[in-house]
């Protein structure tokens, strides 16, 4: 099954690191990964997830108040 994949956007690697533990906790399926190439970014880290878990990710986020740049769908 080939699922849509999103990446978030993190100002820092720490919010990153900490944005994938919270999905991690949460049973969302994440993964830390480079930015890519086309996207821009101040981190140099990014966490890629299958779209259909946008909204879940960012109530996740808010509820903790992660702070992230942008989702963007690959």
């Amino acid at each position: 099954m080939n699922e849509d994949q999103c990446v978030v956007l993190f100002h820092s690697t720490s919010l990153a690191l900490r944005g994938e533990k919270l999905c991690r906790e949460e049973k969302i399926l994440v993964k830390l990964i480079p930015v890519p190439r086309r996207l821009s970014s101040d981190c140099g880290v990014c966490l890629r997830f299958p779209c259909v878990e946008e909204e879940r990710l960012r109530s996740v986020f808010a509820a903790k108040a992660l702070e992230f740049d942008d989702i963007v769908r690959l």
